[in-house]
Order: C-alpha cells, then sequence, then structure tokens
C-alpha cells in the first residue's frame, strides 16, 4: 500500500495558481463588454455545499461584512486591532484581498495569517472536497476561480477553527461579490466610494452606491461615513430597500486620537472602524459596556431587541489601543532600507484617482517626502516607482499625482515646482524578478506575456508623463521588472523613494527589496 504523497505550501500555491483567468481570456470578456456574473451568488453558494457548508452556517461566524472603493481594508484592520483590543480571549478572523507578499496573508487568525502549514492543510481539504463532487447547476464551472475558491477556504477555515467574530472584506462591489453569501452579518459598512472597476460596476457613484449597498441585509445596521450627496442618498436608498434596521453615516474621528496607520484619510476609516466594533459588541456581547472599557466585565446588559443603536461618543481604552496599535502594510507606509541606511521607502498600493490623492497628500508633506520647514532646499532627492495594471488609465493617474502635489507644495508654501519634484521617475512591470519570473505568491496569470516583454502599458505610461511633463530635467526609466526598478532606485545615495499605483508592485518591492521583515511586522 502506498501512501500518499505530502503536499507543500508549493503545491497549494501551484494548485492556486492554476485558478487563476489568464489575460486572453480576461481580454476577451473586456472586449465583449465585461458585466457582472448574474449567476455569481447561487454559483457560490453551490461551491459552499459542495465544502460541506449551507449558506446559514455562516451566521455562525458572527460577520462585520464592509466594502468600499477606498479604505475597505485598512477599515477591516482597524475593525480587527480594535475588536481584539477589547476582547482578547476571543477567536477573530480577518479575511482580505490583495495580499502584498504571501496569500495567506489574506486569511488570518487573531491578526496572524495562517501559517503556510495551516494554509496548505485547509486548502487541500477544501480541494478535495470540490474534486469529488459534482455541481448541482450543469452551467456552473466545475472549480471556483482564484477570488472566489480563496473566500471558500476562509468561510471554511474560519468554520473549522469556530471563530467568535469575522472581519470579511469585500473583494469588488458587493452586490455580486463572493463574501455576499452570508444570510444575516452582524454589522455592515460602506467606505469611501469612488470610481474604479467602472466597466463592472458602473460609470457613476449612483451605479457604484448601489452594488456596494449591495451588503445590506435585513434587520442589520447599515453604516457609511460620508460620501458624494449622489453616493449617499443611493445607499440610503439600498438600506430601505434591503430593511436594514438602521442606516448611519459616521463621523471622522478628530485628530487627537492617534492612529497606527498614517494619512489624513485614515480618520474617516478608522472612525468606521469604531462604530462597526460598537455596534457588533452591542449586539453580540452582553457584558459590553459602552461607558465602560470592554476589557472589564460589566453589568449584563439586555439582549439585543433590533432597536437604533446611538453611535459611540467616548471611545473606551481598549479601542483606543486597538486604534493605536493597528497595522495595515503598504498603504502610506515608510520603511528604512535595510541595505542602505540613508535610503527610505514610503510605499502606498494606491490604484485609483482619489486614492492616489490621498497618497501625494500623505507624502507631500513635513517630515515625509518634504523637509521639516517645506520651504528650505534641503531635502534628499526623491524617485517615483509606478505602474498600473493594463486597463487604467496611466494618463489621468499621473495627471492626479502632479496636481495634487501642485497643491500640498501650496499649501506649504513650499518654492519646488511639481516638474521638478521628482529627481528619477521608473515606470516598471509587475513581473518579480529580473530573470521573467514571478515569485509563486505573486503569480499574476492576468498580466499579457506579449504586454510584459514589450513593455506596452509601462510605454503608454511613459509617454503620458512626457506629455505632462515635457520640461522633465530629471531621468525616466522603463523597466521589465520590479528588481530592476529596486536596483535603479539603490543607485542613489540619501534618497527617498514613492512606490504607488498598485498593491502588487509595492508587494513586489517589499519581497524584492529585502523589506519582508520591517514592513509586515507590527514590532518593527
Amino acid at each position: 500500500m502506498t501512501t500518499a504523497p505530502i503536499r507543500t505550501y508549493k503545491d497549494a500555491i501551484d494548485a492556486l495558481n492554476s485558478l487563476q483567468t489568464n489575460a486572453a481570456v480576461l481580454e476577451a470578456v473586456r472586449a465583449a463588454g465585461s458585466k457582472l456574473n448574474p449567476n455569481a451568488i447561487p454559483e457560490m453558494i453551490d461551491y459552499l455545499r459542495r465544502v460541506g457548508l449551507e449558506p446559514s452556517q455562516l451566521n455562525n461566524l458572527n460577520v462585520i461584512h464592509i466594502t468600499g472603493t477606498k479604505g475597505k481594508g485598512s477599515t477591516s484592520a482597524f475593525t480587527d486591532s480594535i475588536l481584539r483590543a477589547a476582547k482578547p480571549n476571543w477567536k477573530t478572523g480577518l479575511y482580505t484581498s490583495p495580499h502584498l507578499v504571501a496569500v495567506r496573508e489574506r486569511i488570518r487568525i487573531n491578526g496572524e495569517p495562517l501559517s503556510e502549514e495551516e494554509f496548505t492543510r485547509y486548502f487541500f481539504e477544501v480541494w478535495n472536497l470540490l474534486q469529488n463532487t459534482k455541481c448541482e447547476t450543469a452551467t456552473t464551472p466545475f472549480m471556483p476561480n482564484y477570488f472566489r475558491y480563496l473566500t471558500l477556504m476562509a468561510f471554511y477555515t474560519f468554520n473549522q477553527l469556530k471563530v467568535d467574530a469575522t472581519i470579511l472584506e469585500v473583494g469588488i462591489g458587493g452586490r455580486s461579490d463572493s463574501t455576499n453569501i452570508v444570510p444575516k452579518p452582524i454589522v455592515t459598512g460602506v467606505t469611501a466610494l469612488g470610481y474604479d472597476h467602472t466597466r463592472l460596476l458602473g460609470e457613476t457613484l449612483s451605479q457604484i452606491a448601489n452594488q456596494k449597498g449591495g451588503i445590506y441585509k435585513e434587520g442589520v445596521p447599515a453604516l457609511t461615513v460620508e460620501q458624494p450627496e449622489e453616493g449617499i442618498l443611493e445607499l440610503d436608498v439600498c438600506a430601505v430597500e434591503q430593511r436594514a434596521s438602521q442606516f448611519t453615516i459616521i463621523d471622522t474621528l478628530p485628530s487627537t486620537i492617534q492612529l497606527g496607520l498614517a494619512g489624513a484619510h485614515q480618520r474617516s476609516n478608522a472612525g468606521l472602524a469604531v462604530q462597526l466594533v460598537h455596534m457588533f459588541l452591542s449586539i453580540k456581547d452582553q457584558s459590553y459596556s459602552p461607558t465602560s472599557d470592554t476589557n472589564t466585565s460589566g453589568a449584563a446588559s439586555a439582549a439585543w431587541n433590533g432597536s437604533e443603536i446611538e453611535p459611540l461618543r467616548s471611545l473606551p481604552t481598549s479601542f483606543l489601543d486597538g486604534l493605536k496599535n493597528a497595522h495595515w502594510p503598504g498603504r502610506c507606509q515608510t520603511v528604512l532600507d535595510p541595505k542602505l541606511e540613508a535610503l527610505t521607502w514610503f510605499l502606498d498600493g494606491a490604484h485609483t484617482q482619489e486614492s492616489l490623492a490621498c497618497c501625494i497628500e500623505w507624502f507631500v508633506s513635513p517630515e515625509v517626502g518634504l523637509p521639516i520647514s517645506p520651504v528650505s532646499d534641503e531635502h534628499p532627492p526623491r524617485v517615483l516607482i509606478f505602474n498600473c495594471t493594463s486597463g487604467r488609465s496611466g494618463d489621468s493617474f499621473l495627471t492626479a499625482i502632479l496636481q495634487k502635489i501642485e497643491e500640498q507644495l501650496t499649501i506649504y508654501g513650499s518654492l519646488e515646482k511639481k516638474e521638478e519634484f521628482f529627481t528619477k521617475v521608473i515606470f516598471c512591470s509587475n513581473v518579480t524578478y529580473a530573470s521573467g519570473n514571478f515569485k509563486g505568491d505573486l503569480t499574476s496569470a492576468a498580466m499579457s506575456t506579449t504586454d510584459n516583454l514589450n513593455l506596452k502599458t509601462q510605454r503608454e505610461i511613459e509617454a503620458a508623463w512626457n506629455k505632462l511633463v515635457p520640461s522633465y530635467a530629471g531621468t525616466v526609466h522603463v523597466l521589465p521588472s520590479i528588481e530592476d526598478a529596486v536596483e535603479e532606485a539603490r543607485k542613489m545615495l540619501n534618497v527617498s523613494v514613492l512606490v504607488t499605483g498598485s498593491l502588487h508592485l509595492v508587494g513586489g518591492v517589499i519581497e524584492v527589496a529585502g523589506l519582508t521583515d520591517r514592513a509586515l511586522s507590527p514590532k518593527a
């Protein structure tokens, strides 16, 4: 009798990557006018049943469901950190996307990614269940795609580990998203709305809000942050249609409260996270008393009766600790280079015009990308490493970056010009290594091999830059890999390097530049 070969983490990643949709298929979908799959939810429920779960069982995971255009990952991180500080004896599950360096970052228990051994175990348990069952509906593909598989695996893992609470971040949109099969989450929240994935979600803010508001559920509090009127009106309609228990617009946190994540825009995300946890505990924890610290047992309160819950006004110590200790790498993050002491990396995975504006607001400020005294001429040379995925407009992104640089320089009274702000500009692909290979966890089948070889997207971005900054006196480099970009940046001494435009790019830089220990560890 032969024993089955031991399957490794690499085996799991190779199998997972086989579920990616390749570039040719994606391009065909785009050419046909890509739309959301009308069968997305019933297909996902089909997969769920094939791994032995019913949708009703997902209610046992006690879900906080979060969507939005920008800030949904940061809000999820704040929510997880606050909840763990408030209930240190609970087991919390956190599901987010995408990852930076390792796929297992997407599924966390008590703030820590699954180990390679845990990931491999649960991955193949789900894989085997799917391989040995058939779809209920003939039109459902036999295997789920990459994101659906990981969502399914997160549900399966959290159920196996019997988590007390789950923070669930939507992938794209909300209404048709793979995560939106939980019949009754505990509380739902929508972060700042903006224009992203417009081919799928719609061209107007109202259409986008309709997709995001699709996570609101009957009898469940529906929260959001301050939005443009068009977005608020549509979210309100969604809350009414879904018969949410309340629709509440959450205030931004004041600047006096210390946050673990940099950037002024994080105050909106943190404010939403505070109220998500407050309402979650008001519903699920009868010992929770908003007027006393949640780490101590107060007088037991009555079970929630479905009435409207007032937002929390005064934050307990545990909430303040959770906000202060929140860690979410690759978002407005400063990392010192471990090889070159005088080189500092500024990492932000912004990939929409709105989030790029937030990134530049953070970077072009005193003690970050500007000197302490902005009118001073003394500052390190600055390098920009930028990429955006095919299909996103490099022209509009670079325009947003340059406009925001000009605004920030004016605000701080700097005499610098936006055209001269960066000494060197590097446009590179998301290929990890100069050899043309990817790190397994960073493999992207969605990238066209032909485009990669010809650097088509990067050449288009370069042309946009040259058109926008015709008088640019610095150097522009178009490079085939992230490793090439890192090497080029390291040729300069005492330099500040801003990496933005793509989380995939930021994750690749963390990997190639050897920043993993410093960037990913909360203790670094």
